[in-house]
């Protein structure tokens, strides 16, 4: 994880951020888990973050005024804590997915229930009240739960997806129904007015009984739902951008298609803060679609000499060929996670250089072009074939790692060269390596096209 720390949201302390070209590893064996458990899935909120496990455990992090890590209520947990819960009948569920706004989470667990926890403003746990006392002249408060409570309104339908935008929330049952709660400004719950929901409501236009107009994917903006139906139509409910139809003057009060891309096969969708983005099945690949006003941070990711910002849908050029499968997108920022193909390998990199040597770092030879050398895809570190143990006869076909990063796949590719796991020695011979200078170079390519080497991503 990298990033802005307020509030401890990455569970550390006296760390103001941490930079993503060092992200911090966090394994569920850190937070107390026993051998075997994975990290599977996260939210985040605006200053606080939810990690769940293969095991179906919880834990939280960040600002929890409102207890929405699932504690009780202090100015912040420093450190990833387990919640205890959620619980059905005094039995602990497993969690499956989390999600967050600004000061509420809500979690889904395998049997379908939802949980939600933290403060009650604008409906935002489902329980039916938005929790709103006077403190004094001109200013209220709100209750909150420190424990994740049963979304009764959920209680009888098995929902498979949730998400949350700032102050809302929406969710989808197997079935492809969908519902919304919480603050409903701009029409962003997509019910055709501007009133709160305080339990879940169901939205008419995917509720049946055409199968087909159903839902079959969700996403939430801060002030926008996005809908994706089994027909694989993309639509969109709120504000969404600055001006005209769509904007805070003009928001969609119900779901409505997108003309630009009404054509297209979506199968997943995201919003960030101004952006939104969507896969599209083709028949030779996916396509990506992204847009957003008032995108000034190179969130789009359209290239340097293309605009930063587009009120519409734009085909995502320098993605063109990736096989991209998820999109997250936050406030400023957006991921893309994709299968390696060779066209992900043709990509710029970031950081552009790693400081690596450029001979062999088992002999610390180089042998010129009879001899060239096969590259890690992640760390970039240079190796002869037959110095590898066991040696190897041919360049493998697909990614290559070096047994360094096969060994600890998560750990973060340090720009300074130096090594973290101690390979290093003579024909595989472990050496202590970690106290030794990072040797610097720039990486050789062999000459020959037929040569095993590797290219840069």
């Amino acid at each position: 994880m990298f990033g802005r720390n307020d509030k401890s949201c990455l569970g550390l302390t006296d760390v103001d951020a941490i930079s993503e070209n060092e992200p911090r590893r966090v394994t569920a064996q850190d937070l107390g888990a026993p051998k075997g458990t994975r990290l599977v899935t996260a939210g985040c909120g605006k200053n606080h973050t939810l990690l769940v496990g293969s095991e179906g455990q919880l834990w939280s992090a960040g600002a929890n005024q409102a207890g929405q890590c699932g504690h009780s209520a202090c100015p912040q947990i420093s450190t990833f804590k387990l919640v205890n819960g959620p619980k059905l009948g005094g039995v602990k569920e497993k969690v499956v997915q989390a999600a967050a706004g600004i000061t509420f989470s809500v979690v889904l667990t395998e049997s379908g229930k939802v949980f939600a926890f933290g403060s009650e403003e604008k409906g935002q746990l489902a329980n039916g009240q938005a929790g709103e006392r006077i403190v004094s002249a001109g200013k209220s408060a709100f209750d909150y739960e420190t424990e994740p409570i049963l979304v009764r309104g959920l209680a009888e339908r098995k929902i498979v997806k949730i998400a949350c935008g700032s102050q809302h929330a929406i969710a989808l049952d197997s079935e492809g129904r969908v519902y919304g709660w919480g603050y409903n400004g701009y029409c962003r719950l997509g019910l055709g007015n501007q009133q709160d929901a305080l339990v879940p409501k169901l939205i008419p236009q995917f509720a049946g009984p055409n199968e087909l107009t159903m839902g079959a994917d969700i996403a939430a903006g801060p002030s926008n739902s996005v809908v994706i139906d089994k027909q694989n139509m993309y639509f969109m409910a709120g504000k969404w951008k600055n001006t005209g139809d769509g904007s805070g003057g003009q928001p969609f009060s119900t779901f409505k298609f997108i003309q630009d891309i009404m054509g297209c096969k979506i199968v997943h969708a995201a919003c960030g803060g101004v952006t939104h983005w969507a896969i599209a099945q083709e028949e030779d690949g996916v396509m990506t679609i992204t847009f957003g006003q008032g995108a000034l941070n190179g969130e789009l990711g359209l290239g340097p000499n293309e605009p930063k910002s587009s009120t519409k849908p734009l085909q995502h050029k320098p993605l063109t060929g990736i096989d991209v499968l998820q999109i997250a997108a936050g406030q400023n920022t957006s991921y893309i996670l994709a299968h390696p193909n060779d066209k992900y390998s043709d990509l710029p990199r970031h950081p552009a250089e790693i400081d690596v040597p450029d001979f062999c770092f088992v002999c610390e030879k180089d042998n010129g072009d009879d001899d060239p050398l096969l590259e890690c895809e992640k760390c970039d570190y240079p190796f002869h074939l037959k110095c590898l143990s066991p040696p190897l006869d041919a360049v493998p076909d697909g990614e290559w790692f070096c047994p360094d990063c096969e060994a600890d796949p998560g750990a973060p590719v340090r720009l300074d060269g130096v090594k973290r796991i101690l390979t290093k020695g003579k024909k595989g011979k472990a050496a202590d390596f970690d106290d030794e200078p990072a040797v610097t170079g720039q990486k050789r390519k062999a000459a020959s096209q037929a040569a095993p080497t590797k290219r840069k991503k």
